[in-house]
């Protein structure tokens, strides 16, 4: 299993191996789903959001609401906003950062 930081960065997939943005991981990765979302970065912060969601399902809502007001939308399931994104849950062996 990929740590957060890995797979909220993750950038796309070669394989079995997920593409880590290593520059965006070393800069953002400590800031937590809402402080990610305050920066822009959206997708990043749904990633977060969405590895933590069997843990802490709030944090997703907290960000559902926070990027409809932002962006004027009214999603309200995570599975819209994944095709939003174009996010997808691989599994993986190993991890490439660039």
């Amino acid at each position: 299993m990929l740590s957060r930081e890995n797979f909220i960065f993750t950038i796309g997939y070669d394989g079995e191996s997920a593409i880590v943005d290593g520059r965006a991981k070393r800069q953002y990765g400590k800031l937590s789903t809402m402080e990610l979302a305050e920066e822009g970065l959206y997708r990043t912060a749904f990633a977060s959001a969405f590895y933590d969601l069997e843990k802490d399902p709030k944090q997703m809502q907290d960000f559902i609401k926070f990027f409809n007001a932002k962006a004027g939308t009214s999603y309200t399931k995570t599975e819209e906003l994944q095709r939003l994104f174009g996010f997808n849950v691989e599994d993986v062996s190993r991890t490439i950062v660039l």
